[in-house]
């Protein structure tokens, strides 16, 4: 897997229900602060329709026409005010952090937990503070980096001719930042280059904040809706961002049941069928109860999370390479049997590369399966295409 999103936000706002929801994996759900201390890493999943349904036989690899592919989901511990310094277990919050090519921001919309973590009433806490707080500890989590020897550093990039998106790219490595992070950061902030020196603290700050909004995008998922105020949803939803309303707590439920196939259910859809005959009434009235919650919200959010973050937030498609274009099989028989993750604007050429480093060394053309068309490596690639290359690697 190429893909990891990460799990953020503060203690108890249901960030653990929503990694077990979308991963299944065995991970302590309490309702008090601080119940993940070390970083939950499992496997979930984006869903899409696979391009077999065009095709008279279904390719094994996809569930009734729909394709999972996986990404790798990191559930970090809560973070509280002034984690950037090391206060509660923020140090680990940020490490863990460092690998994730997007932040899944879960906040309680329902307000009864305060800025950290506690419990309270439902509408006691207004969730909108918890974004500012979190996108606020990230900028200082990188500030704290680069100040480390800012002064000597600006000094010696302004005297020597330096290369200040390397320099920096170089010490923010550990945060997941690269040298085009830098530089698109230096163009937005309009800072001067050749006076580093002369840049002011709130320079830098902001500076560091246009850093943090590039090399760590977020989407928000505004959690426990079946309980939230629906003001709260509303002044979410209102903000310049993606916002998911979720109920972690409900695709559990469901997840669960199916898994002990008393329900036939998969992620996002906006109903189940029934399969036991054993239910409990509780058992029955529970899932009556999740019924009219999906059916009213189109679901419970979830999978719909996870698909805008990859999609839309991060702005990927999948491509499916095969190598017999006729068949859309490899060279063992198996028809569609990978699925790339690639940026949208990726070209044919780019493609060949994510295969093997040889293959795009050696690239010659590309077909469309599809339509059978012969395609130059600048061709740009869309979302469900599948793609032979051809090439001089043996």
């Amino acid at each position: 897997m190429s893909m990891t999103i990460g799990l953020a936000g503060k203690p108890n706002a249901g960030k653990s229900t929503f990694f077990k929801a979308a991963t299944l994996a065995d991970v302590e759900i309490a309702n008090y602060p601080f119940t993940t201390i070390h970083a939950n890493k499992g496997v979930t999943y984006v869903k899409a329709e696979c391009p077999c349904v065009s095709r008279d036989k279904r390719c094994g690899n996809c569930s009734d026409g729909i394709r999972y592919v996986p990404i790798e989901l990191i559930d970090v511990a809560g973070l509280v005010p002034d984690a950037h310094q090391g206060r509660g277990l923020g140090n680990a919050f940020l490490d863990d952090l460092r690998q994730a090519q997007a932040i899944i921001h879960v906040i309680d919309a329902s307000g009864a937990t305060d800025i950290e973590g506690n419990p309270g009433d439902i509408g006691d806490h207004d969730p909108l503070g918890d974004i500012d707080f979190l996108n606020h500890e990230l900028t200082m989590w990188i500030h704290s980096i680069i100040m480390r020897n800012w002064t000597k550093l600006s000094r010696k990039i302004q005297a020597e001719g330096l290369n200040i998106e390397h320099i920096l790219a170089d010490q923010l490595m550990g945060a997941g930042v690269n040298e085009q992070h830098i530089s698109e950061a230096l163009s937005q902030c309009k800072l001067d280059r050749n006076h580093l020196t002369k840049w002011s603290e709130e320079d830098i700050i902001h500076f560091c904040d246009v850093i943090r909004a590039l090399s760590k995008p977020m989407i928000i998922a505004a959690n426990k809706m079946d309980v939230a105020p629906p003001e709260n949803i509303t002044n979410l939803q209102a903000l310049d961002q993606i916002v998911v309303p979720t109920s972690a707590a409900a695709e559990l439920a469901l997840r669960s049941a199916s898994k002990g196939q008393a329900i036939k259910y998969e992620p996002g859809d906006k109903d189940f069928t029934i399969l036991s005959e054993e239910l409990s009434p509780a058992q029955k009235k529970g899932l009556e109860n999740v019924r009219t919650l999906i059916q009213k919200t189109e679901g419970t959010g979830v999978q719909k999370c996870i698909n805008s973050a990859v999609f839309d937030l991060l702005d990927l498609i999948i491509v499916y390479p095969v190598e017999d274009e006729g068949k859309w099989k490899d060279k063992n028989g198996r028809m569609l049997p990978d699925a790339f993750l690639m940026k949208k604007g990726s070209n044919a050429h780019d493609l060949a590369y994510r295969v093997h480093s040889d293959i795009g060394d050696r690239f010659l053309y590309a077909v469309d399966a599809k339509t059978k068309m012969r395609l130059g490596e600048k061709h740009e690639l869309n979302d469900g295409d599948v793609v032979k290359i051809v090439s001089t690697a043996k």
